[in-house]
């Protein structure tokens, strides 16, 4: 019997779509490192998101590809979306859940972003503009207060960037993973992909709060700017290469999250996850909402 049970619990298909979500962020991102690395080795422009999933439009696949990339983000902002309605992992509802859910809503509404940005280069209609730059740019035609809303953006994205590398370091993650042979030996991986997606989430947030106190949104700017920037440091090149090697192990993170992710309230308390058994990690949580 599920220890959640006597819960109220999302519609079934909410694991499904979850598991195709994860696998097109995967997708994205290894898209999106095996670009910078290239980038890094032959000195070109490294590329941002959109930009990255661009370029395949003129390859023989590269349409489908889209397009399939485009539905999974769809499901990856629905799950973060329901995730976050039903309180699926137990974050509850004092101002550290409420947090924790807004964060769900947030990465949620990015990720539908990302995916019309990605329908709309699988229909030809272009890449587009800087989607960071054009936020920026937005809010401070909206009045004196758009320029600390800007900056105010740009401390919460280092906040972000800050708890990703946290996650990694703290190893947080592992329990929702279950533990297989294989997760295990995937770890190390893990852990390298969810520290480089933090210290490029960071960087996008200091662009960001220095545009906000400048009032410039031109210097602002998201994950091509980031890398522009990792570039021009002593030894750029070799660190690009070795960013754009952790955004491909931050794509590992997210195929290990399709397949072995576990989610509380729709899950038994029989399993083990990397981080011990199951039950003794959540089932005191549950308590709390029976």
């Amino acid at each position: 019997m599920s220890i959640t049970d006597n819960l109220n619990t999302a519609p079934s298909w909410v694991s499904p779509v979850m598991r195709v979500g994860y696998s097109a962020r995967a997708a994205t991102y290894v898209i999106l490192g095996a670009l910078t690395v290239l980038a890094a080795w032959t000195g070109g422009q490294a590329e941002g998101t959109s930009s990255a999933l661009g370029q395949l439009r003129d390859t023989s696949w590269g349409v489908p590809v889209l397009w399939a990339v485009a539905v999974g983000l769809f499901a990856y902002a629905l799950w973060r979306l329901i995730a976050a309605h039903y309180d699926l992992e137990l974050h509850g509802s004092g101002l550290k859940g409420i947090v924790a859910r807004g964060g769900l809503i947030v990465t949620g509404l990015i990720h539908v972003g990302l995916g019309v940005s990605a329908a709309r280069q699988a229909m030809g209609g272009g890449e587009g503009g800087d989607s960071v730059q054009s936020l920026a740019s937005w809010l401070m035609q909206q009045g004196e207060w758009g320029k600390w809303a800007v900056a105010t953006v740009g401390l919460v994205t280092i906040a972000a960037g800050i708890y990703y590398v946290f996650k990694g370091f703290r190893e947080s993650y592992k329990r929702h993973l279950r533990e297989t042979r294989l997760s295990r030996k995937l770890d190390p991986a893990v852990k390298v992909g969810l520290v480089a997606h933090g210290i490029v989430i960071a960087i996008i947030g200091i662009f960001l709060a220095y545009a906000g106190w400048n009032a410039d949104p031109s210097q602002a700017g998201g994950m091509g700017l980031a890398f522009e920037a990792v570039r021009n440091q002593p030894f750029g090149r070799f660190l690009l290469a070795g960013l754009g090697l952790g955004l491909i192990a931050f794509a590992v993170y997210c195929v290990v999250e399709a397949v072995y992710r576990i989610i509380p309230r729709c899950s038994s308390g029989s399993m083990h996850t990397l981080a011990g058994n199951f039950s003794t990690a959540w089932e005191r949580r549950l308590k709390r909402f029976a």
